[in-house]
């Protein structure tokens, strides 16, 4: 029995595939163009640890940046269709 607010898992793993892959090529545009700014704001991001510790030496690639889409998409689909499984399981809330 379908109900009133029920999502389609499809398409909730579909949609947040599809943000998880657009906002990774932002990023990896972004690193390209303006690295050091990128790396001060992924600093922030974990609370000030230094980053550069952990840094590559390597120049992305147009195969490691596909590789690392394709991760996320991947990744994106699983948690959206995840999160569409719980949100149908839980029970709705009666008035």
């Amino acid at each position: 029995m379908v109900r009133k607010n029920e999502l389609n898992s499809t398409r909730v793993a579909l949609s947040l595939g599809l943000v998880f892959g657009i906002v990774y090529l932002a990023c990896a545009l972004l690193f390209a163009v303006i690295p050091r700014e990128m790396k001060l704001a992924t600093s922030n991001l974990f609370h000030g640890f230094n980053i550069t510790a952990i840094e590559s030496r390597n120049v992305m690639s147009f195969g490691s940046v596909l590789f690392g889409l394709v991760e996320v998409v991947i990744f994106g689909l699983f948690v959206g269709w995840l999160f569409a499984l719980i949100y149908n399981a839980l029970p709705e809330k009666r008035k």
